[in-house]
């Protein structure tokens, strides 16, 4: 024991003149406080939020999503292979105990140290022995890839959340397309009832002689364009089923996706960048864990410099001759220090150190980008979403209006007091007025959707920990 100690205190002394390198990162992650967000909170939202739209459709649809889709199973399988990295790297820090065996028909040389009569025969040599070996890890250097496979243990989860919020809002978005779809081949087959209408107007008046055959023609061919448009909006309609079957991890057994039925008036979002946003963003919280990884792969990468200190023993029985080997004159055992020490590798270690340093730079420069990102795609969707709703209200005037003028210039086709032309006209500007009436009842909903999503999408930091809790029990 006095020579184990001696060994560890020479060590020590060793390692306070190694000479480990001074390579410092160059990169520094941005502040919240310098970002220019304001001083109001993200009001709460809920993990489920998509069931505010009051649809049991789509609370089905979501939830069969975030169970069979192969997007989000693999973002659950690197999650659970760096959790099984992490077991690893822990095991590392245990002592370790190994049970060998063996038992060979061996010609033992006449000039080693096999004496006679067993030297230059040939006898059953056999073994059987326990090793221990158990890292002291006086420096850390194992600590600290511990740290680094926890930390990217936490980052491989945060983006299981993140997909997982992603998918949901996936979904979500592309069952607004749906119900975008239906509302607009509604108005196509509004528009063909109204075309049918001006038709059987004009082929009236054709047979009463107050009108042209041209007239005739020409609403013939806007009903069979107006019929043409019906069959392109059925087929976007269906189109945006088979993209939600998909989203869902589904085929054609899915298809049967009726009508969507949302409300209106859910999700109530904050006009200004709220002043918690990076703490809400799971990809935020993910790119900080990587550089908490990013940094105890740097400490490890530096205690690589200083002495490995290893703890071994082996206890077990060794004999020629299989009646002697476990006989306790047969036994053999022993116990000590192993010690590792970099003195010339040609600079690998400091190559490594440096890599390491790269790495953490990359790690903070990613973080970064990304809160520049959550940032710019937060105000977007902000910006987006008050003018949709300036749109709208002019949208709501300008339906009305074309409504109004296309009945009087219909009366006044009837009348005879104007041209089938001024008919033609006001129809055209209301099926533009249905068109955008509907693409705004939908791009309102969506843009509610895509701010929600920047602002985090229901992700807590508690959240993700209490998930921790549950995947571990």
């Amino acid at each position: 024991m006095k020579r184990l100690l001696g060994a560890l205190l020479a060590t020590s002394l060793l390692a306070g003149c190694v000479d480990a390198p001074s390579t410092a990162p160059s990169q520094t992650a941005l502040k919240p406080q310098s970002l220019g967000l304001s001083a109001a909170p993200t009001p709460a939202i809920e993990d489920a939020w998509w069931k505010a739209f009051g649809d049991p459709q789509l609370d089905a649809l979501v939830d069969r999503a975030l169970k069979g889709s192969p997007t989000l199973q693999v973002a659950l399988a690197r999650m659970r292979a760096a959790q099984a990295q992490l077991s690893v790297s822990r095991a590392a820090t245990y002592p370790q105990l190994t049970l060998d065996g063996q038992d060979q028909r061996t010609h033992f040389s006449s000039n080693y140290i096999i004496p006679p009569p067993y030297a230059g025969t040939m006898q059953w040599f056999g073994t059987v022995q326990a090793n221990l070996s158990w890292s002291l890890d006086l420096f850390g250097k194992q600590a600290a890839e511990v740290d680094a496979a926890r930390s990217s243990a936490q980052a491989a989860a945060l983006d299981a959340e993140a997909a997982r919020l992603a998918l949901a809002g996936t979904v979500t978005q592309a069952y607004i397309g749906l119900d975008r779809a239906y509302r607009l081949a509604d108005v196509a087959a509004e528009t063909v009832k109204q075309r049918e209408g001006v038709l059987h107007l004009t082929a009236g008046r054709v047979t009463s002689g107050l009108d042209s055959k041209a007239s005739d023609e020409q609403a013939k061919a806007l009903l069979a364009i107006a019929k043409e448009d019906l069959i392109r909006a059925q087929a976007v309609k269906d189109l945006a089923v088979h993209q939600i079957a998909a989203l869902v991890g589904r085929g054609a057994d899915a298809y049967d996706i009726a009508r969507p039925n949302l409300s209106r008036s859910a999700l109530t979002l904050p006009a200004v960048l709220p002043a918690d946003l990076l703490a809400r963003r799971a990809d935020i919280a993910a790119a900080e864990a990587r550089i908490d990884a990013a940094t105890s792969g740097r400490q490890a990468a530096h205690q690589a410099f200083y002495p490995d200190i290893n703890l071994i023993g082996a206890a077990g029985f060794a004999a020629i001759g299989l009646s002697t080997l476990f006989n306790g004159s047969s036994s053999q055992y022993g116990i000590g220090p192993a010690i590792h020490l970099p003195i010339f590798d040609a600079g690998e270690l400091r190559a490594k150190y440096a890599g390491a340093t790269a790495q953490l730079d990359e790690a903070v420069a990613n973080y970064n980008e990304s809160v520049v990102g959550a940032v710019k795609q937060t105000a977007d969707a902000i910006t987006q979403l008050q003018a949709l709703e300036g749109q709208a209200a002019q949208q709501g005037e300008a339906l009305r209006a074309s409504n109004a003028s296309f009945d009087l210039a219909t009366r006044r086709y009837r009348s005879g007091l104007s041209p089938q032309l001024n008919v033609l006209s006001a129809e055209d500007v209301l099926i533009q007025a249905k068109r955008q009436d509907a693409s705004i009842a939908a791009d309102l909903l969506s843009a509610r959707v895509s701010l929600l999503m920047a602002l985090g999408g229901g992700y807590t930091r508690a959240g993700i920990a209490s998930n921790d809790q549950d995947r571990s029990r």
